[in-house]
């Protein structure tokens, strides 16, 4: 993962590539593409305490703090699933806490991405995001009380 790049810079990045589709079902075909290219999680983090709640599909999620920014790592079993929580990573994985926090993921929106997922997929996506967002306050949280 480039840390280097805004949050911004990389949804931006997301939204010129999904504009280079002309059908859903291209823009599916690469979102599954992205998760086949996501490296699998390890087994010792495939436990029911890093699932993500509210995702129909089985996904887990871990997260590392180091040198002021978090790190995610993900798996699922579900192609589609492996493919967004891909995207997610991409974006928020290397940034500071505060940033994952005050992001908006307008990318999420740009490429259609609200009005194309079936609802149970959609509620999956935003118990990720919660997620993540989750790990990034514990994780400032944490740091605050240590400094």
């Amino acid at each position: 993962m480039n840390h280097q790049n805004t949050i911004a810079a990389i949804e931006k990045e997301i939204v010129a590539e999904f504009s280079l589709f002309d059908s859903w079902d291209d823009k599916y075909e690469y979102i599954i593409d992205l998760g086949k290219r996501l490296p699998p999680l390890e087994l010792q983090h495939k436990i029911d305490e890093n699932r993500v709640k509210g995702c129909q599909s089985a996904v887990w999620l871990v997260a590392e703090y180091r040198d002021g920014h978090i790190f995610y790592k993900a798996d699922s079993d579900s192609v589609i699933v492996k493919g967004l929580i891909s995207m997610l990573i991409r974006v928020l994985s290397g940034q500071s806490a505060d940033d994952i926090i005050q992001a908006n993921l307008d990318f999420i929106r740009e490429i259609g991405m609200t009005t194309h997922l079936a609802q149970t997929r959609s509620n999956g996506l935003l118990a990720m995001v919660r997620q993540m967002k989750s790990f990034a306050l514990a994780y400032k949280l944490k740091n605050a009380a240590t400094t």
